[in-house]
């Protein structure tokens, strides 16, 4: 799955427009590397999201399609998250 969408179904960005824009801006790390939004997700990555002054790092546990609100934070674990000054 493309990490943009990734991004919308686990509802860590709310739109995939943002998402997006994020892994241009060099925002979202995998596996310790800057990746584009055609990045390729798969379970056991990691990824690092830089939003706003906060960063927060994730493993990814499942791969879904859809999910609903309730379960969307089943498909990830956070490992770190940081709050920038």
């Amino acid at each position: 799955m493309r990490l943009d969408k990734y991004l919308k179904v686990t509802r860590l960005i709310k739109r995939r427009t943002i998402a997006n824009e994020a892994c241009d801006a060099g925002r979202v790390l995998a596996n310790g590397r800057v990746v584009k939004a055609s990045y390729d997700v798969k379970i056991g990555d990691v990824l690092e999201l830089m939003l706003g002054n906060r960063t927060v790092k994730i493993r990814v546990k499942d791969i879904a399609d859809t999910q609903k609100k309730e379960e969307a934070a089943e498909l990830y674990e956070f490992l770190e998250q940081e709050r920038g000054e």
